[in-house]
C-alpha cells in the first residue's frame, strides 16, 4: 500500500510481457509460414507463363522459317499449251510483289519471336519473371501487335495473287497458271497456310501480352 493505492505486482507485469512477446512471435511465424507456402504458388504460376511463352515463340519462329523457306523455293520451268501451241513459262516468287512482301515480313517475324525467345529463356534460367518492366511489356506488345497485322496483309495479298493464277482472269482466254506450274503455286500455297499459323500464334501472344500489362 502507499497512499492508499496497491502497487502492481511486478510477477504480474513480466507474465503480461512475455505473453505479448509470445504472441508477437506466433504471429510473424505464423505470417512468415504463410508468404513461404504462397511463394512457391507464385513462382510456379509465372514459371508456366514464362514457359508458355517460350512454347509460343519456338512455334511461331518455326511456322515463320518454313514460310520462308517454302516461298523463297517457290520457282519452277515448264511449257503452257494454248491452242494445240506450247509457250514456255517461268515462275519465281520474286516476280510478285505480293510474294516478296510476304518473306520481308516473315524474316521479321522469326527474328523477333527468336530474340524474344532467346529473352524468355534466359530470364527463365536465372528464374526471373519474362516481363521485367511494364515498358518492356508495352514494347513486346506492341511488336507482338503490329507483326500479326502484318503478317495477316500479306498472307491476304499472296492469297489474291495465287488464286487468280488458279483461277486466270474472267472474260479472257488467260488459263489456269497452276497446271503446268503445279509445284509453284503448291510451294506458295503451304507458305501462305504457315504465314496464318504464326499471325494466329502471334495474336495470341497479345492475348498474354494484356494478361501481363494488367498485372503492372
Amino acid at each position: 500500500m502507499f497512499n492508499g493505492q496497491k502497487l502492481p505486482q511486478p510477477e504480474a507485469v513480466l507474465q503480461l510481457s512475455e505473453t505479448n512477446v509470445a504472441a508477437d512471435r506466433q504471429g510473424l511465424t505464423t505470417n512468415r509460414t504463410l508468404e513461404e507456402e504462397g511463394a512457391p504458388r507464385l513462382k510456379g504460376a509465372h514459371w508456366k507463363a514464362d514457359v508458355m511463352h517460350v512454347i509460343l515463340r519456338v512455334t511461331c519462329m518455326a511456322a515463320s522459317l518454313t514460310a520462308l523457306s517454302f516461298m523463297v523455293t517457290a520457282k519452277q520451268h515448264s511449257f503452257l499449251v494454248i491452242y494445240d501451241f506450247q509457250f514456255p513459262v517461268h515462275s519465281k516468287w520474286s516476280f510478285s510483289n505480293s510474294f516478296v512482301y510476304l518473306v520481308g515480313v516473315s524474316g521479321a517475324a522469326a527474328i523477333h519471336s527468336c530474340l524474344q525467345m532467346l529473352v524468355c529463356v534466359s530470364r527463365l534460367l536465372r528464374e526471373s519473371p519474362a516481363i521485367p518492366s511494364r515498358n518492356y511489356a508495352w514494347l513486346r506488345f506492341a511488336g507482338d501487335q503490329v507483326l500479326a497485322y502484318a503478317l495477316m496483309s500479306a498472307g491476304s495479298a499472296a492469297s489474291g495473287v495465287t488464286n487468280l493464277n488458279r483461277t486466270g482472269i474472267r472474260h479472257t482466254a488467260l488459263p489456269n497458271f497452276c497446271k503446268p506450274l503445279h509445284s509453284f503455286c503448291d510451294h506458295v500455297t503451304v507458305s501462305i497456310a504457315f504465314t496464318f499459323l504464326s499471325c494466329i500464334l502471334l495474336a495470341t501472344s497479345v492475348v498474354l501480352d494484356v494478361i501481363g500489362l494488367a498485372k503492372y
